[in-house]
This record gives C-alpha cells, structure tokens and sequence, in this order.
C-alpha cells in the first residue's frame, strides 16, 4: 500500500478505498519498506510528514518500535483499542466544535504542535476548531487522554444516533473511518448504506475494544 492517506488538501484518496475494503482483499500485499509479502493482519506505520500510512512486516515493525527510529520520522501505530466507559464530555463542549455529522477523532500533531479535531464527509477528513482550552478540560476530566501516544492514537467519539461511544484507537483505524464514508456515501443525506457501514465499523471496534473507565489512566 504505497499511496497516502489524507484529507481535504489535494491528495489522492486511493489508500483510504484499500483500507475501507480491507476485510475484503484478497491480493497479496507487501511490506512498504522492504516489498516483504505479508498477511492481511500486518502492522502499520504514520509518516509523520505526509501523515500517510505504509504497510509493515513483522521485521520492520521491530525495528521501526521507537520514537527515535528511522531517525523519527516514522512511528509504528500502536494496536491498543479501548472502550471509555464513563467518558466526561460535556454537550456544550462537542457543540462549540459544530461538527455536523456527530463523529470526530482527536489526535495530537507534533508536527504542527496542537490537538487537532477531525470529523470524517462524504470528501474525506475536515478539520474542525478546537481550543486548548477545551481539550484541557477533557484531559482533566479523562486522564486517560494524557497517556494518549501522539500522532499515532486518537480520541474517536461516537455520538450518531444518540449514540454516547468514547475509543481510544489506532490513527489508522479513524482513517479507515473516513475512507468508509467517502465510498459510500450518496446523495445529501449519505444514503442508507453509509449509516448500516458506520453501525458496523462501531460495533465491530465495540467487540474488539477493550472496556476501561474513561478516567483511567
């Protein structure tokens, strides 16, 4: 998987349709680093300048298990899934970000040197403003949010529905997100095929996740 993930900045989506039709494949993939071929269950790795994520085998993952590795511009994405049981968010503080489709991840950007907020459309990933303020807030509130490894995990929140669902999940796992509703969506409203794929990828990180107390550190 040599293309790139990414949002609304001009580059191509291509990584984001292999990762929403993963459970699907069937062709052979291979290493990013070294064309090793490798299962469907491999490890990923961020590049932290493009934000794009390559396919890693076994041996490279090894050896790419270090913030200072491949001179750190590379960071292997953890496989930590958790579920926030008990996550404190106050309405006022998920309506101050005007986030229309009741999903959006949080993750830290060591890069640009800020948490940013994100919610996944129909043309992929739009950012939306967040304060330090507020994610102050919600780190005091959840401290489990300060073990949170930058760049590489994120705050994925749940509320379509009136679903309340808090993860603590791989980065790739909230592009996969995106790249899921960008392929199915349709028309305004997204149509009925986008919503019974968002129920699914929900449910499916529901069973995978391990359940903690949102304040659990």
């Amino acid at each position: 998987m040599s293309e790139r993930l990414s949002g609304r900045d001009g580059r191509p989506f291509s990584a984001l349709r292999q990762f929403a039709r993963q459970a699907t494949q069937t062709n052979e993939e291979h290493c990013d680093l070294c064309a090793e071929p490798i299962g469907h269950e491999h490890r990923h790795l961020l590049d932290l300048s493009t934000r794009g994520v390559l396919c890693a085998c076994r041996a490279c993952s090894l050896l790419l298990d270090s913030r200072t590795a491949g001179g750190g511009t590379r960071r292997l994405i953890p496989d930590r899934y958790l579920n926030l049981v008990g996550f404190e968010m106050a309405d006022a503080q998920w309506e101050s970000l005007r986030i229309p489709v009741n999903m959006a991840f949080f993750h830290t950007n060591t890069q640009a040197k800020r948490v940013m907020a994100q919610y996944p459309g129909p043309m992929g990933a739009t950012e939306s403003l967040l304060s330090l303020e507020t994610w102050g807030e919600l780190e005091g509130r959840n401290p489990i949010l300060r073990h949170m490894e930058p760049d590489v995990e994120a705050l994925l929140v749940n509320r379509v529905r009136n679903a309340s669902a808090h993860f603590l999940v791989p980065i790739d796992e909230c592009y996969k997100l995106v790249g899921l509703i960008r392929l199915s969506w349709k028309g305004i409203g997204g149509g009925r095929e986008v919503w019974q794929e968002i129920d699914q990828f929900f449910s499916g990180l529901t069973t995978r996740a391990k359940t903690v107390g949102g304040s659990h550190a």
